[in-house]
């Protein structure tokens, strides 16, 4: 199997989701190194691209079929009553990964971190794309990237993200 990178950063075994490569287009779903809420995946092109406009439509249907369908696992994983999708296209819209993705964040009514205020979620992504290049370094991972400081969110082990991926990878 191919290894598998979010821009220069090796996810393989973070990936619990891969479509069939079809003339080069692709996408593949990951566990996150500091997850939002419990859940919080990203999706990826497999092709390493800065912003939406830069895919191939063939590219652009498989990533946006792979949101959908890692959408109805996660839902169903972390029995959500729904999913907050947010892609960040482009550095001024908050992108610190310069690889198009998807944020996958399952939601629900009670016990929801975001239940009294839903939209804070927004500035909670913001802040958290932020800081990942710090996350990086902090759980033993090089990374050329900048990116969050939020203590409160300390980064996962490489062992944990395994782990959650193995078990999201049964419910496709």
């Amino acid at each position: 199997m191919a290894s598998l990178f979010f821009s220069t950063i090796e996810v393989t075994k973070q990936a619990f989701f891969r479509t069939p490569l079809r003339a080069g287009s692709g996408a593949f779903a990951i566990v996150n190194l500091k997850p939002i809420v419990p859940g919080h995946v990203l999706v990826i092109p497999t092709r390493v691209v800065l912003r939406l406009a830069d895919l191939q439509d063939d590219e652009l249907t498989a990533l946006m079929l792979a949101v959908k369908r890692v959408g109805c696992i996660v839902e169903r994983a972390y029995k959500a009553d729904g999913l907050t999708v947010a892609c960040q296209d482009g550095k001024a819209a908050g992108q610190s990964v310069p690889h198009v993705h998807f944020h996958i964040m399952p939601r629900k009514f009670k016990g929801d971190r975001f239940e009294d205020n839903n939209d804070a979620i927004y500035p909670e992504l913001e802040r958290s794309e932020g800081n990942l290049a710090d996350d990086l370094k902090q759980a033993g991972r090089v990374t050329p990237l900048h990116v969050d400081a939020d203590d409160s969110r300390p980064p996962r082990t490489m062992e944990e993200m395994e782990k959650e991926a193995s078990w999201l990878s049964t419910f496709l």
